[in-house]
C-alpha cells in the first residue's frame, strides 16, 4: 500500500511557480545573511572572557603568583584591553568599509551566485583562524588583527549580493514589508551567534569562533547548489518595478492602486500579477540583452543616495556600538556572568526584529521611508538615555528597555539597508536598468560601515571615562542621523500635502458636476 502524497510536498505542487522561486529566494538570502552575522557576534561575547576579574576566580593555581590578570589571555590582560578590543573591532570593520565600496563593483559584474558562495566559505575560513588562536596557543596581536582584516574584506560579498538577488525577484509593491521581514535575518544571526557563542565562552571561547565558521561555510555550499540570480532564468516573470506614465491615472495612481502585487490573482501573494504558470515555458527564457553596470558616480547622482548614505552612517554607528560592546556594558554595569551578559544582549536584537517589520509595514503604507526613519532616530534618543540611567534597576526593565531600545535603534538601520537601498538601485531615473541596484546597496551600506567602524572605536576609547560618556555620544549620533534625512522628509511631507490638496479638489469639481446635473 502506498502513502499519500506528502502533506508538504502538496502544498509546494499548489503553489504557483513564481511563488515557489521567489519564497526559495528569500529563505536561502534569509539563511545566508543569518550566517553572515551568526559568525560576527562571537567576538563581542568572548571580550569578557579574554579579560575577566581574576580576582573573583581565587589564587593562581599555577603559581603563588598575586597578579590580578592571572586568567586572561594575553595580550588582552594589560590594562589597555578595552583599546585593543577597539583595534580588534577597528581592524574588521574599517577594512568592511572599504571593502563594501569595492565589492558593489564586483557584485554587479560577476555571477552572484558565485560571489556570493565564495565569500562565505572564505568568512568561514578566517572566522574559524580567530578561534584556533586558542588552541594553537597564540598569544601576539597582530595575529588577531590580520585574520580580522581578511575576514572584514571577504564578509562585504554578503550584503550586496543578497540585496541584489531579493531586489532582482521583488517588485516596489509590498517591499517594504517582505524586505523588513526578511531583514531580521540580521538580528535572528546576532542571536544566534550570541547563543552559540555563550556555549563555550567559559570553558574553550575558540569553539565559539569555529562552530559559527563552519556554519557559514556549509550554508555558503549550500547557496552554490541552490540559488536562483534572475527569475529570468528559470522561466519565471521579472517583478515590475515602475509602472509606464501611460498606465498611470491623472491623480498620479496606477491602474492597481500603486501596488501592482498586492492585487489577488491566480499567482499566490509572492508573484507578478496578470499572468499565470501556464502562459509561461517550464524552460529558461532566452537571456535579453544586458544593461550596462553604472559607475560609482552614476550611483552617486541617484536622488536620495547621499542622504541615506550619510543618515546610515550615524545609524549604523548606534547599532554595532551595540553590537561590540552591549555584552561588556552588562557585565560591568549590571555584575551579570559572561554568558548571562550575552543572553541578556539578545533581546536587543528581538526588538530589532520588531522594529525592521513596523518599520517595514509604516513606510508601505505612507509611503514616507525617510519619515518612517526620522521619527523613529527621535524616538531613540530619549530612550537610549533612560536605558543607561534607569534600565538597570531590574531585570523587567532592563529587559523591556533592551526590545525597545532595540527596535527604535535598528529599525531605520535595517529600513535603509534593505527597502530603500532596493528603491534607489531600482529608481525610475535609471530608466529600467536594475544593474545599479549592488552598486547602490554597497554605496549605502559602505558609508555606513564607516559609522559601524567608528562606534566601536570610539567606545573603545570613551568607555574609561565612563559609560554615560558613551551613551551621550551614542545620543548625538541618533540626533546627527535624523537632521541628514531632514530634505528628503520635507520632500515626503510636500508631496503628501499635494496628493491631499488634489483629492479636494477633485472632491470639489465632482460635488460641483452634481449640483450642475441638478
Amino acid at each position: 500500500m502506498r502513502a499519500a502524497l506528502a502533506p508538504g510536498v502538496r502544498l509546494l505542487r499548489a503553489l504557483p511557480r513564481d511563488s515557489r522561486y521567489r519564497g526559495l529566494t528569500l529563505v536561502l538570502t534569509f539563511l545566508c545573511y543569518t550566517s553572515y552575522h551568526l559568525s560576527r557576534k562571537p567576538i563581542s561575547i568572548v571580550k569578557s572572557q579574554l579579560h575577566p576579574n581574576c580576582s573573583a576566580l581565587g589564587p593562581n593555581p599555577r603559581n603563588n603568583s598575586n597578579s590580578s590578570t592571572w586568567c586572561s589571555w594575553a595580550p588582552f590582560d594589560g590594562d589597555n584591553y578595552k583599546e585593543l578590543y577597539g583595534a580588534l573591532d577597528n581592524a574588521f570593520l574599517v577594512a568592511y568599509a572599504i571593502g563594501m565600496f569595492i565589492s558593489g563593483i564586483f557584485g554587479e559584474r560577476l555571477p552572484l551566485r558565485y560571489y556570493l558562495s565564495g565569500g562565505m566559505v572564505l568568512s568561514g575560513l578566517f572566522t574559524a583562524l580567530f578561534g584556533l588562536g586558542y588552541f594553537w596557543d597564540i598569544h601576539v596581536l597582530w595575529y588577531f588583527i590580520i585574520v580580522q582584516v581578511c575576514n572584514g574584506l571577504v564578509q562585504t560579498t554578503g550584503w550586496p549580493a543578497v540585496v541584489a538577488c531579493v531586489g532582482n525577484w521583488f517588485g516596489k509593491g509590498k517591499r517594504g514589508l517582505i524586505m523588513g521581514i526578511w531583514n531580521s535575518h540580521t538580528s535572528v544571526g546576532n542571536i544566534l551567534g550570541s547563543l552559540i557563542a555563550g556555549v563555550w565562552v567559559s570553558s574553550a571561547w575558540g569553539l565559539s569562533f569555529i562552530v559559527p565558521g563552519v556554519i557559514i561555510a556549509a550554508v555558503g555550499i549550500i547557496c552554490f547548489f541552490f540559488l536562483v540570480e534572475y527569475p529570468e532564468d528559470v522561466g519565471c516573470s521579472p517583478p515590475l518595478h515602475h509602472m509606464a506614465p501611460d498606465e498611470e491615472d491623472a491623480g498620479g495612481v496606477t491602474s492597481n492602486e500603486k501596488d501592482p502585487e498586492a492585487v489577488t490573482s491566480n499567482e499566490g501573494p509572492l508573484s507578478i500579477p496578470g499572468q499565470s504558470s501556464t502562459d509561461r515555458s517550464d524552460s529558461p527564457k532566452e537571456p535579453a540583452e544586458e544593461p550596462k553596470a553604472i559607475s560609482f558616480l552614476g550611483a552617486l547622482r541617484i536622488p536620495g543616495v547621499v542622504e541615506f548614505s550619510l543618515c546610515l552612517l550615524f545609524a549604523k554607528l548606534v547599532s554595532y556600538t551595540f553590537l561590540y560592546w552591549l555584552p561588556l556594558y552588562i557585565v560591568n554595569v549590571a555584575h551579570f556572568g559572561a554568558k548571562e551578559a550575552g543572553d541578556l544582549s539578545t533581546l536587543f536584537d528581538v526588538g530589532g526584529i520588531l522594529g525592521g517589520i513596523f518599520a517595514g509595514l509604516i513606510s508601505d503604507y505612507t509611503g514616507g521611508r525617510a519619515t518612517t526613519c526620522c521619527v523613529m532616530l527621535v524616538l531613540a534618543a530619549p530612550m537610549l538615555f533612560l536605558y543607561n540611567h534607569v534600565g538597570q534597576n531590574g531585570i523587567g526593565t532592563s529587559i523591556a528597555m533592551l526590545i525597545v531600545c532595540g527596535a527604535l535603534v535598528n529599525g531605520p538601520y535595517a529600513l535603509i539597508t534593505t527597502a530603500v537601498s532596493a528603491d534607489l538601485g531600482t529608481h525610475e531615473s535609471l530608466k529600467g536598468n536594475a544593474k545599479a541596484l549592488s552598486t547602490v546597496t554597497a554605496i549605502i551600506d559602505g558609508t555606513g560601515s564607516i559609522g559601524a567602524a567608528l562606534g566601536p572605536l570610539l567606545a573603545g576609547l570613551i568607555s574609561p571615562t565612563g559609560w554615560n560618556n558613551v551613551f551621550y555620544m551614542l545620543i548625538a549620533a541618533d540626533v546627527l542621523a535624523c537632521l541628514l534625512l531632514a530634505r528628503v522628509v520635507v520632500k515626503e511631507v510636500r508631496g503628501w500635502c499635494g496628493c491631499i490638496a488634489r483629492k479636494r479638489g477633485s472632491s470639489v469639481q465632482l460635488t460641483e458636476s452634481v449640483l450642475d446635473g441638478k
